[in-house]
């Protein structure tokens, strides 16, 4: 039986519908469904049960002894929240819970952790342990994150086989609920399909031009299949970067976006929001090394592959995985 935390939301979501695929069912959902606007991502998905994210503590105390992993994916991910208690209460203490149910019932565990514990890349992107203490993030969530990589590291007692993930840009199916966190390829597919034209965030630092901006995008397949990896359990236990291995610009992913849709890049330029322009990443791109180095050995989509699968097979129809 796999429990996952953030069932619901787009990543979460995302695994749920591939292990269906594989004919995996024995699968235990939890997040906050009362929020009906990632209903449609568990349509037709198939589960053995569904758990409130505030009974699951609960829940484990009477039924951690029959689970065989956790994909703990759920946490509050807004980078434009400022109120550190939220993150307090749902990205750390709520994780300890999850950790610490693994210890006691000796389950593996795969979590969420992200890239934004990396800040501005001062120290780089390598998913060296030895460095993560120096790390600087920008936000609260990043430092939620933060936080708990340090504390799982500190652990004496852990999970027989534990896993921090941190997630690069995340972009593909399942992100129809997102809003304004969905990614850039969402956004320009539904701006072109409205206006027949695409607005990116101007650059506000003189290295960068505008739409010259880079990003580790990460297609949701890829990320799946690395989780899907590690819940073998042959990897070493640690924190892995997460992300494509290369980074490429703001520019690359819209214009690939209209040539997906058949149609000639038509893209202007407007100020970066000033509530996260000073928490702004302009280049962010994970060494993969450390996970490849355990055995993994699929290639990753490309971003042009990515995102022509994302555009053609699930955008235009409003499709799910």
């Amino acid at each position: 039986m796999i429990v996952i935390t953030g069932a619901a939301g787009f990543i979460g979501s995302c695994i749920v519908g591939t292990l269906n695929n594989k004919g995996i069912n024995n699968l235990v959902l939890v997040d906050d469904f009362s929020q009906t606007d990632k209903a449609a991502n568990l349509e037709g998905k198939l589960f053995v049960a569904m758990v409130q994210r505030n009974d699951f503590d609960q829940w484990m105390k009477e039924f951690g002894d029959e689970v065989t992993c956790v994909l703990h994916i759920g946490a509050r991910t807004d980078t434009t929240e400022f109120d550190k208690a939220i993150f307090d209460e749902l990205n750390v203490e709520y994780s300890k819970m999850v950790w610490n149910h693994c210890v006691n019932y000796q389950i593996p565990l795969v979590y969420a952790s992200s890239a934004a514990t990396y800040g501005l890349g001062e120290l780089g992107y390598d998913d060296n342990e030895e460095t993560m203490p120096r790390l600087q993030p920008l936000n609260p969530y990043g430092w939620s994150k933060q936080y708990f990589d340090m504390w799982a590291l500190e652990q004496k007692q852990t999970p027989p086989h534990w896993y921090g993930l941190k997630f690069f840009n995340v972009y593909g199916p399942n992100e129809y609920h997102k809003g304004r966190m969905a990614s850039v390829i969402f956004h320009t597919f539904n701006q072109v399909k409205e206006h027949g034209s695409m607005k990116l965030f101007r650059s506000h630092n003189p290295n960068y031009t505008d739409g010259g901006q880079m990003r580790d995008f990460v297609y949701v397949k890829d990320l799946v299949s690395v989780i899907e990896f590690l819940m073998k359990g042959t990897a070493k236990s640690g924190i892995y970067n997460l992300g494509s291995g290369k980074a490429r610009t703001f520019l690359d992913l819209a214009t690939n976006t209209f040539k997906a849709l058949g149609k000639e890049p038509q893209i202007s330029f407007i100020d970066t929001p000033e509530d996260i322009r000073d928490k702004y990443q302009y280049f962010t791109e994970a060494n993969m090394q450390k996970l490849i180095g355990q055995g993994y050995n699929v290639p990753f989509h490309t971003l042009e592959e990515g995102i022509d699968d994302y555009v053609k097979n699930y955008l235009i129809e409003g499709k799910y995985i």
